[in-house]
């Protein structure tokens, strides 16, 4: 699987198209935002994942390479990172950069509960707050389903008494999709994490048209497969009619296709290059494609 930076090098030279300057020195529209139905707060399109690229530990010069990522993301008008116990440091990481940087106050952080048992649960999200150094946080999630039942319940206090300020579930696989399409139907939610990109639609048929029936925000997990999106692209040119869909490179058309869809809130590429944020954050400026340039879009990736 070819390297990020060589695939938009690589990408970019055979499409002649230049990458666009950083956008703190170019006259760019700002990054689009779009409603959470729960309150009617404007989210930004475009957040971070940190599954992985966060997981640094002490190592002082990854931190210092991530806090100028974190930074650039404020400057581009990103708010939602992502985080989970299950990610190991990240959560530690985020909070202690947000910290020395003072930037807290302008992100929407948003971790997840990922254990079984009712006090277990509260010890964890107890333990996520003091890792990212907040009394409260913007959105509790619970991680995959785990012991959702037990979990629920607590989230709504933790909602009542403001300590965090929405609710959600997430998950990634196909067969959970049903118990996933269960909750939702029964239960109030604010947010629903699931994945969806060209190489992972299926989310598309059931879960993303009942969460806009229901009110329920979006986040989209696994933007690129995990890569497997710049595989199956690898080699081939960025068409030159992509541009004309505002996409300079595969990432943002990748991108954009999946903001094409209005049920979608926003999505979480994760980057732990400046580079790669931007390219990843230009997706999100100026107006995003409806449904009829997202089929454009996917016949350019090949789908």
């Amino acid at each position: 699987m070819p390297s990020r930076r060589s695939f938009l090098h690589h990408s970019f030279a055979l499409s002649g198209l230049a990458m666009m300057p950083p956008l703190a020195h170019a006259a760019a529209p700002s990054l689009a935002t779009r409603i959470i139905p729960a309150d009617d707060r404007r989210l930004a399109v475009l957040g971070l994942g940190t599954w992985q690229t966060f997981d640094v530990g002490t190592n002082s010069a990854a931190r210092d390479t991530l806090g100028r990522v974190l930074t650039r993301f404020i400057e581009l008008g990103g708010e939602v990172v992502d985080s989970s116990p299950m990610y190991g440091s990240s959560e530690s990481v985020v909070g202690d950069l947000a910290a020395a940087r003072k930037l807290r106050e302008r992100l929407f952080l948003a971790t997840k509960v990922w254990t079984s048992g009712k006090a277990a649960g509260i010890a964890q999200m107890e333990e996520s707050l003091r890792r990212l150094r907040s009394p409260r946080i913007e959105l509790m999630q619970i991680h995959n389903l785990q012991d959702w039942k037990t979990h629920l319940p607590v989230l709504r206090e933790w909602k009542a008494t403001g300590r965090i300020r929405y609710l959600g579930i997430t998950h990634y696989s196909v067969g959970a999709y049903a118990e996933v399409e269960d909750i939702l139907r029964r239960e109030p939610l604010d947010f629903l994490q699931i994945n969806y990109s060209l190489a992972e639609q299926e989310s598309a048929r059931r879960l993303l048209p009942l969460a806009a029936e229901r009110g329920v925000a979006v986040i989209v997990n696994r933007p690129f497969a995990e890569g497997a999106l710049f595989s199956t692209v690898k080699g081939r040119a960025l068409p030159a009619e992509a541009a004309a869909l505002g996409c300079r490179s595969w990432a943002q058309l990748f991108l954009r296709w999946i903001l094409a869809h209005p049920a979608v809130t926003c999505a979480i590429p994760a980057s732990r290059r400046v580079e790669h944020l931007e390219d990843n954050m230009a997706a999100g400026m100026g107006a995003l494609p409806d449904f009829k340039a997202q089929k454009a879009l996917a016949r350019m990736a090949g789908f």
